[in-house]
């Protein structure tokens, strides 16, 4: 009957539609829903019910304003947004290994439902997978004042209970909170509470990378893999400047009472005017050139540092690494009209001058690209500035620390019907979930699967299923500094290995510049 016995009550799945021998329960809360008495709250236990509930269909998405390819959005009211999703085999033998996802997008859109994430592969190959939504956006990392009465997050003596700080970083509790579901009640649904792997690409990635060295998310799992993860991080005061930004276009008070008093609708679409601002304004500097402003705050409760700093001090403890990143990464954005278009060389400059890029580094670039128009050699350098490098240092600090860490790069590409598509941000994905076939990703991909996408599909699902079950995604893992000798594994076509081996002489140029950290 597919019925399952979770710790708040039994629930009902369906079998998936693309292979029968796998079991889909979707939409089950691990929280309550964070609004009302609990907006802006710590994620607390879902109500238990009688019965058995119904889940086969994916639960309401975070509140956002995007739309996205065949998902999901979001409507004011919808309000039971912390719920999970599982993917497992029908006649699973139990203690299997089970792959945690977390879904990118900017921590302000994005969801469990998208097709992308359709767990039915990776589960057909012996892992129970499970993909969550969490809060995003202000509701999920938007800093809420504290009161008079609350230091540092703690409630003083004439504090009562209706005025303790609403904690910051609410999105990666949401994410504990899942992972704390997943260990209480995995192994009713085949999967082994000791084999747990977390996953997830750009913001979901660099959320990994944060639960990886938290000290509250430790023993929740076991293995990470974090595919194009963000470099950016902000700090208190940083995210404070955020809220009242926020809070001013809103129309309401950046206090507590203001925030609670704007419905989430309002701040959403006031985070969308405070993206359009910078967005429209050159000489706005960071921000100008992708807008996204929320994400991680080092508040020194959650986490205390950049996850990059917190590695390299020896955080991750023994949590494996698989980290991937994509060789095109902002091209996606490029193309997608949500980057800056820098075309000269005056605008490339001053780019480099508001990230504090030496000199040396654009030269560099633009001796590698000696044809490329500017736009590209821009696009180049913030592929590495903002994923790339960030991403591969990652794997290096976690490695040069005692740790185990697999790294690869996705460098596929595409040309049909005089489009290019590039390996850019995004497209690793579908491969590595085995979703090639959903129509929603053909942009990301460049249409319908050839054999040889089929080959590298099966591959990458393949190296995944590998790590989560054994930690073996089939290469060596780096026992150095990426580009010295130490092992990297490129996904390509069989065609494009056989065409030689890709160029990476970018990884020199930031090695001798430094990469500068971040803030959204």
């Amino acid at each position: 009957m597919d019925v399952f016995t979770t710790k708040s009550g039994r629930v009902r799945g369906r079998r998936a539609a693309r292979d029968h021998a796998i079991v889909a329960v979707l939409g089950l809360p691990y929280a309550a829903p964070p609004f009302g008495a609990l907006r802006f709250r710590e994620p607390q236990p879902a109500e238990p019910w009688d019965g058995v509930r119904e889940c086969t269909a994916f639960g309401p998405v975070a509140p956002q304003s995007a739309e996205l390819p065949g998902a999901p959005g979001w409507s004011p009211g919808d309000e039971d947004i912390l719920t999970l999703n599982i993917w497992t085999p029908a006649d699973g033998p139990g203690d299997l290994p089970v792959l945690v996802w977390i879904h990118g997008g900017a921590y302000v859109f994005g969801s469990s439902a998208q097709p992308d994430f359709d767990g039915t592969a990776l589960a057909g190959r012996g892992l129970v997978v499970v993909t969550l939504n969490s809060r995003l956006g202000f509701e999920g990392f938007g800093q809420v004042p504290e009161p008079p009465d609350v230091v540092g997050g703690v409630p003083g003596p004439a504090a009562d209970s209706g005025a303790t700080a609403f904690p910051g970083n609410r999105g990666l509790l949401d994410q504990i909170a899942a992972l704390e579901w997943v260990r209480d009640n995995i192994s009713a649904f085949g999967g082994s509470p000791d084999r747990v792997t977390l996953a997830g690409q750009s913001s979901g990635a660099t959320s990994v990378a944060c639960l990886t060295v938290a000290d509250r998310a430790r023993g929740l799992f076991h293995r990470a893999a974090l595919h194009s993860a963000v470099n950016a991080f902000a700090t208190v005061e940083q995210a404070a400047r955020t809220t009242a930004e926020v809070a001013a276009a809103a129309g309401v008070p950046a206090t507590r009472a203001g925030l609670l008093a704007a419905p989430p609708e309002a701040l959403v679409a006031a985070t969308d005017r405070v993206c359009e601002r910078y967005a429209q304004d050159p000489g706005s500097g960071r921000r100008h050139y992708d807008p996204a402003i929320f994400g991680p705050v080092a508040d020194g409760v959650l986490l205390t540092a950049d996850p990059l700093e917190a590695l390299a001090a020896g955080a991750g403890g023994a949590v494996e690494l698989l980290v991937c990143h994509t060789t095109e990464e902002y091209w996606l954005l490029d193309a997608v009209g949500s980057s800056a278009k820098v075309t000269s060389k005056e605008r490339l400059a001053v780019f480099a001058a508001d990230f504090g890029l030496p000199a040396s580094l654009v030269e560099g670039h633009r001796e590698l690209l000696p044809d490329a128009p500017v736009l590209d050699v821009y696009l180049t350098l913030r592929s590495g500035l903002l994923f790339a490098e960030y991403s591969t240092r990652l794997a290096e600090a976690h490695a040069l620390a005692g740790g185990r860490a697999f790294l690869a790069r996705f460098d596929r590409r595409r040309d049909r019907a005089g489009r290019r598509v590039r390996a850019w941000h995004c497209a690793d994905i579908p491969f590595a979930f085995g979703n090639l076939h959903e129509e929603s990703v053909h942009f990301l991909v460049g249409g319908p699967p050839g054999p040889a996408d089929e080959e590298l599909s099966r591959r990458m699902t393949r190296a995944w299923a590998g790590f989560a079950a054994h930690g073996d995604p089939g290469w060596a893992p780096l026992d150095g500094p990426a580009g010295s000798g130490a092992t990297v594994r490129d996904w390509r076509t069989a065609a494009e290995e056989s065409a030689g081996a890709a160029g990476h002489g970018f990884r020199d140029l930031w090695r001798t510049a430094g990469l500068p950290s971040l803030a959204p």
